[in-house]
Formats: structure tokens, sequence, C-alpha cells
């Protein structure tokens, strides 16, 4: 096939002067590396496309591609990965992974939530503040844990995201509006495992390729997979897989993330996090169906490593689930 490739390069945007911080999604220069040249093992020619404009200009002057291997995150605003997606559907082209409503929905970790609940998929109460006054009405009992809503890569948490009083709450819920203008999301923080929890194929053929639980070790930043933590997970994490056959809790979990991506459409291939709470009832944290693929450092590709899956494989899997997409 003939696929182009889209995607935020993060060395682009540092280029343009955007901070750190604001590029913390974006991929690294050996990701696309890495995605190309798979897809060229795999036989497909490929076109590098990179960010919606590039796309824009490509599809006005009359290009297109039988698919397209998307893993743009966006820059701006509460739709940015439903972007890439969106423009495609306009162009009839298909793409990988989630299509705009999923990518839309899931960035915003709260309505995520209020969908699973709806359905029955086990995860904690929560408030959303879109203002400081909004944490005054909070209707469960501390310690909570506060994020931004929609940001992924653990940009805005670190210790401070775990308030032990209600408080300090308005205080932490201000300082995380301030810095990144938009809501926060107000959980009952969880004190148990943590998982990270791998998954490939779409619909009734998604499945679970491999679970890993996150255990920070002792010179991390405790009780919070923060984005130090992430960033720096060679020295700071140790990622140890789990198998549901042997761990009762992890089977439970694994039940959760089947039944979460299935409920949200999901579609060929990401990631949803789990934390178990004070009993060890593991809860829906949040996903990420457009999770990162950097063969070495991202978490998808990290769990197909240690249960014995190759990176090629992991490619060829999302390529054969996308094509059943494309129009006969």
């Amino acid at each position: 096939m003939n696929i182009g490739i889209t995607y935020d390069l993060r060395s682009e945007y540092l280029a343009m002067g955007y901070s750190e911080d604001e590029t913390a999604e974006f991929d690294r220069d050996e990701t696309i590396q890495a995605v190309d040249s798979t897809l060229t093992e795999l036989g497909h020619v490929t076109e590098r496309i990179g960010h919606i404009k590039q796309l824009a200009k490509a599809l006005v002057e009359g290009k297109t591609w039988d698919l397209v291997f998307n893993i743009a995150e966006g820059m701006y605003g509460i739709g940015r990965e439903a972007q890439v997606p969106a423009l495609l559907d306009a162009y009839c082209i298909p793409y990988t992974f989630s299509d705009p409503l999923v990518m839309s929905l899931t960035l915003h970790k709260g309505m995520t939530k209020g969908v699973l609940r709806n359905v029955g998929v086990p995860t904690t109460d929560f408030l959303v503040a879109s203002t400081e006054d909004d944490a005054k009405q909070i209707h469960f009992e501390a310690p909570y844990f506060i994020k931004p809503v929609a940001e992924g890569t653990g940009k805005g948490i670190t210790p401070s995201s775990i308030v032990r009083n209600g408080a300090d709450l308005a205080v932490g819920v201000r300082n995380l509006l301030k810095q990144y203008h938009q809501p926060v999301l107000i959980e009952p923080y969880l004190s148990g495992r943590e998982f990270t929890v791998g998954v490939v194929g779409t619909g009734r053929n998604a499945r679970v390729i491999g679970s890993m639980e996150v255990i920070l070790l002792s010179h991390a930043e405790q009780g919070v997979y923060s984005y130090i933590n992430k960033e720096n997970c060679e020295e700071l994490v140790e990622y140890r897989l789990v198998n549901g056959d042997t761990d009762t809790i992890v089977a439970g979990a694994e039940k959760i993330v089947l039944d979460a991506w299935k409920a949200l459409g999901c579609r060929d291939a990401g990631r949803i996090d789990i934390r178990c709470d004070a009993n060890s009832k593991p809860q829906f944290i949040e996903v990420n169906p457009l999770a990162g693929i950097h063969p070495e450092h991202s978490d998808l590709p990290i769990i197909c490593t240690k249960v014995g899956k190759s990176y090629k494989s992991l490619i060829a899997d999302i390529i054969e689930s996308a094509s059943k997409r494309i129009a006969k």
C-alpha cells in the first residue's frame, strides 16, 4: 500500500519556539524513523506528511494515499487529537487509530469517566472544576488526586497532585487552572497497584496483548506516575510484566480494559491505565487511543517487548486492523 504518515515532530515545534512542556506529547525524530522503516519492511511505500497544516497543503495539491498512519497529537483545542482524523474523513482517506468522536471524547478525562460509568465500567467518583470555587462542591472525602482534564504523558501530574485534605484543594485547583488554562479533574486518590494495559484490535477483535505493573523506584517521585517519572522511566520506574492467568487482580483489570475499549469504540491499538483502590479493586483511570509508539521508550512497545512481540508485529497488527476500513 501507499501509506502516508502524519505526526507532530517535537524537534520542529521546539525550533519554532514552543516550550518543552507544550511539546511533551509530540513525537521524537527516531519514532517517525522507526514507524517509516518498519512500514517499509512490511512492504509498503511510505510518504512522510507531517502535521495537520502540511496534510492540508498536500490534500489541496491533490495528493492521496491508500491509508494514513496517523499519530498526530495536535496543538490547539480540546479536539486537537481529532483534527487530522476529521480532515482525512472529509477526503474519504482511511487512517489508523480511532475516529474524531473517540479522539475528542477521550481527551476529556471527565467526560470519558462519565460515559464509562453509565455503562457499568468501574471508575471512581469525580468532579470537573472549571473554577477555583467549583472545588467547594466536592462530594467525596480526601485524599484527592488532581490533574488537568485534557493532557497526556503525565503533564500536570506531580507529587502535588495528591491533596491530603480539603483545605488545600482549592489552592491545588487554582494552580493547575493557572498553568494549563483548562478544567481540573478531581478524583479520590487511589493508593493501590497501578497497571498499564496494551490493547490491539477493534470491536470484537480487540484483545489484551499484555499488562505491566508500574512500580516506582525509591528515588522516583512517590505515589504518582508523574511527568518526571515517565520522562525518566529508565532510571525511575520498574515495569513488571503481570499476568491475568496467575493474578486475579490483573485479570479484573484486563476485563475492565476490554470493556472500556469496546464501549468507547477505540480502534487498532492503544493503552488503558488502571489503578486499584485501598481494597485492591481495580478502577479505570484513563485511556490513550493514540498511545506513544517509540520502540524503546513508549509503554505500548515496551509491553510488546516484554511479552515477546516485536515492534514489526505491533505495526503489522495496527495496519491489519485499520485495513479493514479501506473500501473495496
